[in-house]
């Protein structure tokens, strides 16, 4: 399960979503994301469902790598789905026991479920078509105009590119810890909810002693190479814009126009 975490990792291959620069990447997961609160029937959810293919089709990423991520959220997303489903009141349509399930909740439920599997799958897009490096620099980039409210966006940029950096990281030492205490004898599988709960309390120390141990090392690496900010700082490959990138914009911008038309229809309402 920990394995099928995608958010975070980098997928090597040659694409033209790889080539791609950061910042249209970073701008059109962000848009992407705004346009799915846009949209109140099936139709604008087939289009966001549609370009997403298009955008996984052109990156070359296998599909079944991409949707194997969902896995790691399944109890987050049965979760919010459960409590929309009986907890929003409306038109009763079944009754067992004391829970009802209503017309209003079975949409809102199924919306949520929508935009929760898209926004991952699309996120998940960003970080497997770009390297770490690049991801930080068009953070850093693309929010530049806030050092005029002397925002230190070079470390934020850093900062977020580490901690999308760890996530994998993070989950593979989970992985072997995990396998470590299996071997010794520790059972995470059987008992109720909160018997697997108290079951994960001693895997918690090894893992925060390695996040420390691993942040520790990464602060003497970068004082080691004198590292003291984004001031003064050059880019031995600076960002530019390209023809490609150009064309990605349009067809972003061209996405969400017809976001917002098709947000605006008065057809059957999902939620």
């Amino acid at each position: 399960m920990l394995r099928d975490i995608t958010l975070g990792q980098y997928y090597q291959t040659e694409s033209v979503i790889h080539r791609l620069d950061p910042r249209v990447k970073l701008a059109g997961t962000l848009l992407f994301i705004i346009s799915l609160f846009f949209f109140k029937n099936f139709i604008g959810y087939l289009l966001a469902a549609f370009f997403l293919f298009l955008v996984i089709r052109l990156s070359h990423v296998p599909f079944r790598f991409m949707v194997k991520g969902m896995r790691a959220i399944l109890f987050l997303l049965l979760l919010t789905v459960t409590f929309n489903l009986f907890l929003t009141p409306g038109e009763p349509l079944v009754t067992m026991w004391k829970l009802t399930i209503t017309k209003e909740g079975l949409k809102t439920a199924g919306t949520m479920a929508v935009r929760l599997i898209l926004l991952v799958v699309g996120s998940s897009v960003m970080t497997l078509t770009t390297t770490p490096n690049n991801l930080t620099d068009g953070m850093e980039k693309g929010l530049g105009f806030l050092k005029i409210f002397r925002v230190p966006v070079h470390e934020v940029a850093m900062m977020m590119s580490i901690a999308l950096r760890f996530i994998p990281i993070l989950m593979e030492e989970t992985d072997k810890i995990m396998k470590a205490q299996i071997a010794r004898g520790a059972d995470f599988e059987s008992g109720n909810l909160i018997r697997r709960a108290k079951a994960l309390v001693p895997l918690m120390v090894p893992l925060f002693i390695s996040a420390f141990r691993r942040a520790n090392d990464l602060a003497m690496a970068m004082e080691a190479r004198c590292y003291r900010g984004g001031s003064g700082r050059t880019k031995m490959k600076p960002l530019i814009y390209k023809g490609r990138d150009r064309i990605a914009y349009l067809c972003i911008l061209l996405y969400l126009a017809a976001s917002i038309f098709l947000g605006r229809l008065q057809l059957p309402v999902l939620g």
